[in-house]
């Protein structure tokens, strides 16, 4: 049995995180860190303020670290160092350096690092990398996503993404992060990455678009756009090859198109859960873990290298 600790209640901690932890069988949930321990009472369990305060008390494996970005690695190597498997949400950190620093306290503390990159679990996109392997497209050349869609919160909702100092940045760090994920994952080591991010639309502290250029050992080269201030929805994901190409869009639906065949992968009604299942197998029973902190922290520096050469420009 894996006993979790919840940091932070947002929107996504309370839709898929915690359904997701209540629902694995092998997990139990002993406490929630929240500056309003008012939000544990409707889980039954006890709510702290203070982190240190419920890594002494809560009788804790786990701890799932879901608040904004700029406290990742502060609270995940807390947590590490307490002698906690960790599962932390996307990006892994506000830097590459303090991604490494994650990874480098994991490795010290012997204890299981993973980041909530859930989209690595989605059977179509296990399926396109079979495909690939089997020859389908021939060689892989040019992958593409796009994520578009409108965010803008006047209402002061979720307004922390527009602030630098705790999101890392805007759609680069918040939606680009999964897709450049998912291209490390399918395409392997980044050999090097370059883009262009500006604040178009939406002016502020924050990009509202972002282009990222990957090229991987293997040669294949990756484009992923993301913006936040499109209102027509976009949710692409194409891989090319000398033979043909592999369409997963929209990526998160359910459909695979590929040379002379389409098929239905639907993802898991609760895109969390097999994540954290897959988290909860590594810890127990020593089965491997598909996001973890090693895997993670190259999409950051893949983050920085866009970052840097916009800066240069």
């Amino acid at each position: 049995m894996l006993r979790w600790l919840v940091i932070g209640v947002g929107d996504i901690t309370a839709k898929r995180v915690l359904p997701a932890i209540l629902a694995e069988p092998r997990s139990r949930l002993a406490g929630i860190v929240t500056r309003d321990p008012k939000k544990a009472e409707p889980y039954g369990v006890p709510g702290w303020t203070a982190l240190d305060d419920a890594l002494a008390e809560a009788g804790a494996d786990a701890v799932y670290v879901a608040t904004p970005v700029f406290l990742h690695a502060p609270q995940t190597i807390a947590c590490l160092r307490a002698g906690k498997a960790v599962l932390c949400e996307k990006p892994m950190a506000l830097h590459y350096a303090e991604a490494c620093s994650m990874q480098r306290t994991a490795d010290e503390t012997g204890r299981t690092l993973g980041v909530a990159y859930y989209r690595r679990m989605y059977p179509k996109v296990n399926r396109a990398k079979e495909l690939m392997a089997a020859g389908a497209i021939g060689r892989p050349v040019l992958a593409e996503a796009t994520s578009h869609d409108w965010f803008h919160p006047d209402d002061g909702s979720r307004d922390w993404l527009l602030d630098p100092k705790r999101a890392g940045g805007g759609p680069l760090y918040d939606i680009a992060s999964h897709r450049i994920d998912l291209m490390n994952y399918l395409f392997g080591t980044p050999r090097r990455a370059t883009g262009q991010l500006s604040a178009l639309v939406h002016p502020g502290e924050v990009e509202d678009n972002a282009t990222a250029v990957i090229e991987y050992d293997t040669g294949v080269r990756a484009i992923v756009d993301v913006r936040w201030h499109s209102r027509v929805l976009r949710d692409e994901f194409r891989i090319r090859g000398t033979d043909g190409e592999i369409d997963l869009t929209p990526l998160n639906g359910p459909t695979l198109v590929y040379p002379g065949a389409e098929e239905h992968l639907p993802a898991h009604q609760n895109l969390h859960y097999p994540c954290v299942e897959n988290f909860v197998s590594a810890v127990l029973e020593n089965r491997p873990l598909r996001s973890t902190g090693a895997t993670a922290l190259v999409t950051d520096w893949v983050t920085e290298q866009v970052t840097a050469a916009n800066r240069r420009h």
